[in-house]
């Protein structure tokens, strides 16, 4: 009898032990094996599983739930408990980001990543953009470079007149700014705009070129000293949900998240341009920008700078101070801080 009753009273603790498991609905639109899902959700979901003793794990959805801009509003109504996106993909929604899209601000996606969830933290969440939400992490990809079908290289007129394709952000300015003509689609559409000759070239880091197939759709690439313009992501998760977990729970997932999620991004996509960069050898020639066209650049650029800027300070941010604090961060994370 006494070792029925212990039986009874394991498998009793064992079912409190699974009905007080939190497995977390994880909303995906892009293909599994792109790096910013194998190597940077994936983890992230292994890794808070592995923070929280694995009373919180993560299900990542087989298929997409709706389009990419759909996606922060997944998260903000509960059709999934984590979502990840591009701010862009929403047209004037997330002014903020503008911090960190603005051209020629670093090399490395992990010391811009790093640095603008710092400058996240310190100032930017004030503007209230992502109240909605418990938001996990904010990163960059790597820096935004030129790649085209045809076109004089070495001119800094090289983009007048060319149908570029460009995501959502501050990119397009930049694109409109230097002389082309903007199409605008989500990264999963870049194949078809440039194969079937709705775009001349795009708008975008090495690793994306590659893993997006385009490369026999180019022949020439110029790499753009800190990049043309950055893109921003979020990672964020369902407020009610948030507020669901434990105080101890949301401890685990703040320590694996944040700042650590931010440089894991951020080093992925440097890995991965490194990577792209490689897989152009022979197929695409890229060339460094010249100076000429480095000083033409910052010069019609910079009032999209000065715009933008204005923007961001709309939300009653300092925008200058949160500017000087990115460029102040990025140069702390490239010297190891």
């Amino acid at each position: 009898m006494k070792h029925l009753l212990s039986a009874t009273a394991v498998s009793l603790c064992l079912a409190a032990a699974a009905s007080a498991q939190t497995v977390l609905t994880v909303a995906n639109w892009l293909p599994p094996a792109h790096p910013l899902v194998a190597e940077v959700v994936v983890p992230m979901t292994e890794q808070i599983a592995e923070a929280t003793g694995g009373s919180v794990t993560a299900n990542i959805l087989p298929a997409p739930l709706g389009p990419p801009p759909a996606h922060f509003d997944f998260a903000v109504n509960g059709v999934a408990d984590i979502t990840f996106g591009v701010q862009g993909y929403n047209a004037g929604r997330f002014k903020t980001t503008n911090i960190a899209e603005l051209p020629f601000l670093g090399d490395s996606a992990e010391a811009v990543s790093v640095a603008y969830w710092r400058v996240f933290e310190a100032m930017l969440k004030d503007a209230g953009e992502y109240d909605q939400v418990k938001v996990l992490a904010v990163f960059t990809h790597g820096p935004g470079e030129i790649f085209l079908k045809s076109g004089d290289v070495a001119s800094a007129d090289v983009l007048q007149g060319q149908k570029l394709r460009v995501g959502g952000g501050i990119v397009h300015e930049v694109a409109t700014t230097l002389g082309a003509v903007p199409v605008e689609g989500p990264s999963s559409k870049a194949y078809e705009l440039l194969s079937q000759g709705v775009a001349d070239g795009i708008l975008f880091p090495y690793e994306s070129v590659s893993f997006f197939k385009l490369i026999p759709q180019l022949t020439d690439g110029i790499s753009v000293p800190g990049g043309l313009y950055n893109t921003s992501f979020y990672i964020v998760m369902n407020k009610a949900k948030w507020d669901s977990l434990t105080p101890e729970q949301q401890e685990q997932i703040d320590s694996v998240t944040g700042e650590a999620l931010a440089r894991m991004a951020g080093q992925m996509w440097d890995k991965a341009d490194a990577a792209g960069l490689a897989a152009m050898d022979g197929q695409v020639d890229v060339v460094p920008a010249t100076e000429a066209q480095i000083e033409a650049w910052t010069t019609a650029l910079q009032p999209v700078v000065d715009a933008k800027l204005a923007e961001v300070g709309e939300t009653g941010v300092d925008a200058q101070a949160a500017y000087d604090m990115l460029k102040a961060e990025i140069a702390k994370v490239s010297g190891g801080e």
